[in-house]
Formats: C-alpha cells, sequence, structure tokens
C-alpha cells in the first residue's frame, strides 16, 4: 500500500491535523483484530472544525476482555455498520490531512490494514504525541495519555478507552504541546515536519533541534 507524503504536506502547520483513535478486538490486524471503533479531531489553526465518531461491526463477537477494556458491548455493535462502511466514511473525513495519535504505531497499523481492505488511501503522513511528549516532558511519571492529562492539568470528562474522548484529549495535548514549544523556543509557526522530527530525536537533541528552528 503506497501513501503520497508530499514536501507541501510536511510543512503545513503543525495545528492543522486529523487526531485520531482507535478501539479494536485485540492488538494486532495481522492476527485477525479488526477496528470496532474510531474517533477523530480536524484541527485547523488550533481550533476543532470537526469530529468524526462511529462504531462498527468486526464481523465477529468481541472478548469479554475488550468488552469490559472499552465499555463497547456485542449488543452496541451488533446493529453498527461494517467497518468497510465505516472506514470509507473515514478515508472522506482525512482526505489529504496529515495524522496523529497517542502511541501512533498500533493506530497506524489498524488505519492502513483497514484502509487497504477497501483500497482507500490517505495522502498526509503521521507523527505520534506519545514519542513527541517522552522529549518534551521528560520528568512526567510516565507517558501514557491520562498521566500526561494530568500532568499538564489538561481538562478531560473522565471517559478513557473510547475512541472519541481519547482523541480528543490527544488533541488538547498536541495543543499544549505545540504552545510549550512557541514559548519555550520562540517558534511562531510550527510545521508538521518539526514535529515528526522530533518524535525521531535523542532526547539529549532536543534543546538543540528546536533552538535551531528559531
Amino acid at each position: 500500500m503506497t501513501f503520497s507524503h508530499s514536501a507541501n504536506g510536511l510543512s503545513r502547520p503543525a495545528d492543522n491535523v486529523v487526531i485520531l483513535d482507535f478501539e479494536t478486538t485485540g492488538l494486532s490486524p495481522n492476527q485477525g483484530d479488526r477496528a470496532i471503533e474510531i474517533g477523530a479531531v480536524k484541527l485547523q489553526n488550533g481550533e476543532i472544525v470537526g469530529q468524526f465518531q462511529q462504531l462498527m461491526n468486526p464481523g465477529f463477537r468481541v472478548s469479554s476482555f475488550i468488552e469490559g477494556y472499552t465499555g463497547i458491548s456485542n449488543n452496541m455493535l451488533r446493529t453498527a455498520p461494517s467497518c468497510d462502511v465505516v472506514m470509507n466514511e473515514f478515508a472522506d473525513f482525512i482526505g489529504d490531512a496529515n495524522l496523529v495519535a497517542h502511541n501512533a504505531s498500533f493506530d497506524q497499523r489498524f488505519l492502513d490494514a483497514e484502509l487497504e481492505q477497501i483500497n482507500r488511501h490517505y495522502g498526509g503522513t503521521f507523527t505520534c504525541s506519545m514519542l513527541i511528549a517522552r522529549r518534551l516532558y521528560q520528568d512526567a511519571p510516565n507517558h501514557k495519555l491520562g498521566t500526561l492529562v494530568d500532568y499538564k492539568n489538561i481538562y478531560h470528562n473522565g471517559v478513557f478507552h473510547r475512541a472519541l474522548a481519547d482523541s480528543e484529549m490527544t488533541a488538547r495535548l498536541w495543543l499544549v504541546m505545540l504552545d510549550d514549544i512557541k514559548q519555550q523556543y520562540g517558534i511562531e509557526t510550527i510545521p508538521f515536519a518539526l514535529m515528526m522530527k522530533l518524535a525521531k530525536t535523542p532526547k539529549a537533541k532536543i534543546a538543540a533541534l528546536l533552538s535551531s528552528y528559531r
């Protein structure tokens, strides 16, 4: 499956993105796991301008562990549309936007697998808010989403492990990280490419990287 990661897309401001979260039947689409819920928010100029949330029927019963972990029951999924229907709508929602998720390697695996099922693609590229937070907030107790939300005193409604709630919290964390970078390093407009680079830069070299963008 091929994706076009244009230079133009990487130069877009980092506050123009789609932030997404999947709930799934397990950890690996390679082992037959499927998505059961997608939630996403669309940011433009740092403001939420759209959201997407939908349960989807994977075609088989989910385990009692997943029911308990997510709060998504087999009864809720019984009448939900199929993964193919939902993911076709979600591909339209994404368009060519750049994408962010917390622990993005997980969400990207499922996004790629589900879109491959319906021969759809996305034109942007992915980065991980968790990897970036590890570099910016090295004193945080850990870098789970809930921990970081508390660490940065970000508002939340107490709902975790539902896709839209988690994507909204990730969006708030993302904007806080952008603001912290701007204030600490005096960078007016942060390109998405810089956030991607941050995610892959050793912790000891973060200050030098950000200082070079002033």
